[in-house]
Parts: C-alpha cells; sequence; structure tokens
C-alpha cells in the first residue's frame, strides 16, 4: 500500500457533496484525510472518502458501508444524542441524486446533529476558553468510559505497539515530512524506549488495561454538546488500533494539550485521571504513548496538507505537522523525577504553588500532585469540594491521609514520575518522612515552605469556594499556635503566585523545571 491516496471513484464523494451543496448553498463541506462532512442546517453529513492508507481501506462501497455502521455504533457509547444513523445517498435510473430515495445506494452517510464549530476543544483551546472546570469534566468522562469498557485480553500489548510504531514509521516516511535521517532517528528512539517498556506493556495487558478505546481523542474530536463534553469521531475502522491501553488513548489527549501549549490542562488531566482510575503503575508509558501520537498526527496533518487545494491552509498544516514531529522527538528525551514537598499553613497557596510547578517537573505530562485534602476525600468516599465533618481530621485519621500520600508517592516515583506533595507538613516528622521517601527512591529533594501574614491567609480562606479544602479560620489559628515550619527552603506566601513562582524556588529545582 502506498501513503498517497489512491482514487476509487474519488469523483463520486465530490459528486455526494456537491448534491448536499446545491440543495443547501449555505452549507460547508469541512476534509478531513479520511471523511468529507457538509454541514447544512441542523445536520452534519458524514461521507468516506475513497481512500487507501498503509492503515485504512475505503477502496470499495461495502468496506464505507462497513465503516460507516460501524462509527455510528461505536460512537453512540460517548455521544449518544449526536450520532443520529445511517442513510444512503441514492441514484435514480435517470442518474438524478437524492438522500433516501428510488435507485440504487451510492454511498452510505452518517447523520449527525450539528453543534458550533467553535464549540471543538480544539477552537476552545485556541481562543483560550478550555478552562480547568470544563478541563475536569472531560476526564471525569473519559476516565468512566475506560472503566466501562471490557478488558480485551486478545489485543494490546507490546506487539501490538510495536506494530502500530511500524505502521507509522511507514506512514511518516511516506508523508515525506522530515529528511529521512529525522524519521529514521524518531523511529530508532520509539522503538528503544519501546524495548524498554516491553515487559510493562505486556503485564498491563494481562491485567485488562486493553479495552476497546475511543482510539482518536484529540482535541478536534471533542465537542461541548449541550453543554457537556463528548468525545466524538472515534476509530471505527480498525479494532486493533482502536483496542489499546487505556494510558494510550489518554495519551492523544494529554499530548494534543501539550502540542496546544496548555501543560497546565494536560497535568490537570493527567491527575483528575490518577484521581479517578488508579493507573499509576503505567505511567512510566505515558511518554512514549504521547511520542507515538504526536508522530500519528505529524503524518496525518501532513497528509491533509497534499490534499487541501488551499495554498494557505496547506502550509499551515505541513507547519503543525512538522511541530508534531518535534514533539515527538522531544517527548522522549529522558527526564529524571524528583519530589518536591510544598508546605505551609492554611491559606498560604500551596495548591497554587504545587500545580504552577508539576506540568514542568520531570517527564510529560508532568508531577502527579498529591493533595491532602483531595486525599482525605477520597478516604471517606467524598467528592473532592464535600465537606467533611470534625472527625475526618482527628490525628489518626490525619496520620492515616499522611501514610497514604507517602505510599503513592513511592509508588510515582518507582514508575519514572515526579511527585509535588501538598500539605500542610507542620509537624516534624512528618517533613522528615516525606523527605525520606526521596531518600529511599534515590530522587531530588526540595521542600518549599510558604509563609505568610496570618491576616492574608485568613482573607484567602474566607474567600475560597467549591474547593477541596475544608479549613477555616479557626483552623488556621490552631496551626499557627501549634504547628511549625520544617527547615524547607521559606519562600513568601505573597509572591509566589503563578506568573512569578519559578523565579522564588530554589535554583537547583529551576535547574530541573521545563
Amino acid at each position: 500500500m502506498t501513503g498517497a491516496p489512491r482514487a476509487h471513484g474519488q469523483d463520486a464523494t465530490d459528486e455526494a457533496a456537491s448534491f448536499f451543496l446545491a440543495r443547501d448553498p449555505a452549507a460547508t463541506v469541512i476534509d478531513t484525510h479520511i471523511s468529507r462532512v457538509v454541514l447544512s442546517g441542523a445536520h452534519a453529513y458524514k461521507l468516506k472518502k475513497h481512500v487507501v492508507f498503509p492503515y485504512l481501506d475505503f477502496s470499495t462501497y461495502e468496506k464505507r458501508l462497513a465503516a460507516a455502521q460501524t462509527e455510528v455504533r461505536l460512537n453512540r457509547r460517548t455521544a449518544p444524542d449526536l450520532y443520529l444513523g445511517l442513510r444512503f445517498l441514492t441514484r435514480a435510473a435517470d442518474g438524478a441524486l437524492a438522500l433516501e430515495g428510488p435507485g440504487e445506494r451510492i454511498e452510505p452517510v452518517v447523520v449527525m446533529r450539528r453543534f458550533d464549530q467553535s464549540d471543538l476543544f480544539d477552537a476552545l483551546a485556541q481562543r483560550g476558553a478550555l478552562t480547568g472546570a470544563l478541563a475536569t469534566e472531560l476526564t471525569h468522562v473519559v476516565a468512566r468510559f475506560h472503566r466501562d469498557a471490557a478488558p480485551d485480553f486478545a489485543r494490546g500489548g507490546a506487539a501490538a505497539m510495536a506494530r502500530l510504531v511500524d505502521l507509522n514509521t511507514r506512514a511518516l516516511a511516506e508523508a515525506d515530512l522530515a529528511p529521512a535521517a529525522e524519521t529514521a532517528a524518531l523511529a530508532a528512539e520509539l522503538r528503544a524506549a519501546l524495548a524498554e517498556l516491553s515487559p510493562l506493556l505486556d503485564a498491563r495487558q494481562a491485567a485488562g488495561k486493553v479495552r476497546r478505546c475511543h482510539g482518536d481523542l484529540t482535541l478536534r474530536n471533542i465537542c461541548l454538546f449541550e453543554g457537556r463534553p463528548t468525545p466524538f469521531d472515534c476509530i471505527e475502522f480498525d479494532e486493533d488500533i482502536a483496542t489499546i491501553d487505556v494510558l494510550y488513548d489518554l495519551a492523544f489527549l494529554t499530548m494534543d494539550l501539550i502540542h496546544r501549549g496548555l501543560r497546565d490542562i494536560a497535568n490537570l488531566v493527567f491527575n483528575r485521571y490518577l484521581d479517578e482510575n488508579d493507573e499509576l503503575d503505567g505511567a512510566r508509558a505515558l511518554p512514549f504513548f504521547m511520542s507515538v501520537r504526536a508522530s500519528v498526527r505529524a503524518h496525518v496533518s501532513a497528509t491533509q496538507a497534499r490534499q487541501t487545494r488551499e495554498t494557505a491552509r496547506g502550509a499551515a498544516l505541513l507547519g503543525e505537522a512538522r511541530a508534531y514531529f518535534e514533539l515527538a522527538r522531544a517527548l522522549l528525551r529522558p527526564r529524571a523525577p524528583a519530589l518536591v514537598a510544598v508546605g505551609g499553613f492554611s491559606g498560604s497557596g500551596k495548591s497554587t504553588l504545587a500545580a504552577t510547578l508539576a506540568p514542568a517537573l520531570g517527564p510529560a505530562p508532568g508531577a502527579r500532585i498529591l493533595s491532602s485534602d483531595r486525599l482525605r476525600k477520597r478516604l471517606f468516599g467524598a467528592a473532592p469540594t464535600t465537606r467533611l465533618p470534625p472527625a475526618a481530621y482527628a490525628p489518626d485519621v490525619s496520620e492515616r491521609v499522611y501514610a497514604d500520600m507517602r505510599a503513592q508517592a513511592a509508588r510515582a516515583l518507582e514508575s519514572g514520575v515526579s511527585v509535588v506533595a501538598d500539605a500542610v507538613f507542620d509537624r516534624l516528622w512528618l517533613a522528615q518522612a516525606i523527605e525520606q521517601v526521596a531518600r529511599d527512591a534515590r530522587v531530588p529533594f526540595f521542600g518549599l515552605w510558604l509563609s505568610g501574614a496570618r491576616d492574608a491567609l485568613a482573607r484567602r480562606i474566607e474567600a475560597r469556594r467549591d474547593d477541596p479544602s475544608d479549613a477555616t479560620v479557626d483552623v488556621l489559628d490552631a496551626q499557627m499556635a501549634h504547628g511549625r515550619a520544617p527547615d524547607w527552603r521559606v519562600l513568601d506566601a505573597a509572591a509566589t503566585a503563578p506568573d512569578n513562582a519559578f523565579a522564588h524556588t530554589p535554583p537547583a529545582l529551576r535547574a530541573l523545571l521545563d
């Protein structure tokens, strides 16, 4: 097979699109490398292009029909209200085309409810409208989708990833995006990473972590539909490509966020996902998974650039393809893990500083943030913003929370993932215990203590809304009366806002931040 699309009656796809445009001159046509979508009125009509790639064959009506039927069935898992069903473009004896008219069925048409293109998550990201709240809600949707999917023990594992790497390598070479030496270097780096990760990937396959996922979870395939984050347009043409490790599915989303310059959102998604699904043991594979995903987008974008008839759009797509290619290589560069503990009395800004440091610390998508507030809520089976009773803050409970934090920190570091531990740490033994975790893992440790005036911290506490912390001003006063700062680097709580936090961290820590 060739990477360049082979036309098999491609004029028929053009003719079909022309039919819809004739019905509605105000309709809009959107082309991807494998589909043509006509937006008309309240609906979107999706046609399969007559193309063949190393990973896909839409060369016959029967193959396009099977793919369209599968597309509707699978996408109703995550977007049941978006996918209305399958209809057919027909040709009458006199040659006239119709939708569900008399005559021969010539093309299957997937019919969807139309949504505003500005509600695509890619569009939200580009205009700065993709908020942490939306990303958190989306992550909940994805995590639940992965939990509900049945394990597949016949697919996945290291062998399947090796086939995907080989497939992408061929597609990249045929896309002619980069000099042959650069493409070969990326392929070699991916294969070396895969060789190291193969035992882990096979163990995850045996543990049921391979499932029929979305398969193409980019920001372009997620929309805000009726106010809800909605993944759509999953992989329908190849069960092997879409029956994958759940973290490989998540990796497309986190990679694309990093590509859009949203490392903080990518790290947020990573952390909220691990809050819901305990996949920490597989997190070591995420940089490799994201690199493979970036290489996929590189050759797909390059293919789209070749297909477009618009010079400016073609140039933009080529630029984007090259950016994905460079990201694929950057994600494979080794990054050593570290442990950062952020302590301070309530209201000092620990969680804000943790969220600022985490995206830049260690391998992408950044550090695992272990917050004592969130760990405590999970211990009691409560939502992060649900207020717990005073008994949940008894000394023995707090000891369990800190012990859980240390255990999870050790697991993360063992998996090559950096950690930011976010807690008060106002007892000497608690500070020493988290330091010991770093020593045991033989990774760098940085302790940061946020210090601020009582009244300033109290104002912050009183201003909180929908926050995981249950601390009150009375709690703050008790902390300040009985707690003490460990022998860590002291930072001014008023001077560590996200826009200048890095400047106030120790030079050795700054050297580790990407």
